[in-house]
């Protein structure tokens, strides 16, 4: 093993050289000291902005690996989420240069909602991985990173690796060039991109994807407007049924924005006039027509959770209570979309991808199906 904690492969001649790469062999006289060898950068990157290059470079500067993860990977497009990893991998890759880019690796990680320690584990074993194969247990592992604001939390989840904090003069919000982008006619804001991700957003404004997101963004500032005479922004109750029997989860698919064709449990608002349960069981009805008596629903609940996350809607702040009910095994009841919803079906569990789904309702369902007995 190499004092830099990188691999190292013989060559045929005397040179020892030390292999960054499995195509590239680079003479070990001509590698730099670094203070790592591997440097893991957590972001969503959406978009990859200038204050994020920043760090970039200055992780190219003391590590010999840099381990990007791209964070809410497999989501479905939102206004929050626009871009997919590999969309966002490519920009990335693009803004650096070629030169650096074998220093590179990345790595997709998907939204754990409510479950820090499932995302922390995946992230571990990410890195683990990528260490396996281009280092040992001895390498140096570092995370860098900028504390920006509440978002920066994960810093202090890895306290094993050392951390390295990326001081910045101005401040770039990945939000507010998001909530521009998806105006009408955007003002693309070139002093705040590189010229990577310039680009890409030009070449996204002829994507059918952004057609979509300026229409829901238009829809959600129209439904904020009504709010915006109160003395403080309103926070909104729903409910949530997961409806799971014989290995399949009763869905619905959205009709209507936001989030227009994605798979959603059945749900709603809650009445004034209503409690939580009676709410839950009148959306289910309205919207997936299930006949099953309430007192067989009733009977046959097994969790209640409430899921509060401050980002899990557009909308604005929405606090959702959701009921696990687990019905015997037999013949699935038949099932028809009403309401709001163009479509209701049942959907075996192994079937299930976050990609299909509206706000955090997929991570909703991990949870509560951890309650099944």
């Amino acid at each position: 093993m190499s004092s830099t904690g990188l691999k190292e492969n013989p060559s045929k001649g005397s040179r020892k050289t030390i292999s960054l790469n499995k195509q590239i062999e680079i003479p070990s006289s001509t590698l730099k000291t670094y203070k790592y060898d591997f440097l893991v950068f957590i972001g969503r990157f959406q978009p990859f902005h200038n204050g994020h290059l920043a760090v970039i470079t200055q992780a190219l500067k003391l590590s010999q690996k840099i381990i990007i993860c791209i964070g809410s990977a497999g989501a479905a497009r939102s206004l929050r989420n626009p871009f997919t990893a590999s969309e966002r991998s490519k920009i990335i890759l693009e803004a650096l240069p070629s030169d650096v880019r074998e220093q590179v690796v990345f790595v997709n990680i998907k939204d754990r909602t409510y479950n820090d320690t499932a995302w922390v584990e995946e992230i571990q074993s990410s890195v683990a991985g990528v260490v396996g194969e281009y280092g040992d247990k001895q390498s140096r592992i570092g995370l860098i990173g900028y504390s920006k604001d509440e978002s920066s939390y994960y810093l202090n989840l890895f306290p094993r690796w050392k951390s390295e904090n990326v001081s910045q003069k101005v401040i770039f919000n990945s939000t507010d060039i998001r909530n521009d982008f998806f105006r009408s006619n955007p003002l693309i804001s070139e002093h705040v991109v590189p010229a990577a991700t310039f680009g890409f957003l030009k070449e996204f404004l002829s994507n059918d994807a952004y057609a979509f997101l300026v229409a829901e963004n238009k829809f959600i500032s129209n439904f904020k407007k009504q709010f915006e005479t109160l003395a403080y922004p309103p926070t909104f109750n729903t409910v949530d049924a997961v409806i799971i029997q014989s290995g399949h989860i009763l869905l619905v698919r959205r009709g209507a924005m936001p989030g227009r064709g994605l798979s959603a449990l059945p749900g709603g608002y809650i009445r004034s006039d209503e409690t939580l349960i009676n709410s839950m069981i009148r959306e289910l009805r309205e919207e997936t027509g299930l006949k099953v008596p309430v007192p067989v629903l009733k009977g046959n609940i097994q969790s209640v959770q409430t899921f509060d996350d401050p980002h899990r809607s557009a909308r604005g702040r929405i606090i959702t209570q959701a009921y696990l009910v687990k019905l015997p095994d037999g013949p699935l009841p038949k099932v028809k979309g009403g309401d709001d919803a163009a479509h209701a079906e049942w959907v075996e569990l192994a079937t299930l991808k976050a990609e299909n789904f509206f706000e955090d309702h997929y991570d909703i369902i991990q949870v509560m199906k951890s309650r099944l007995s």
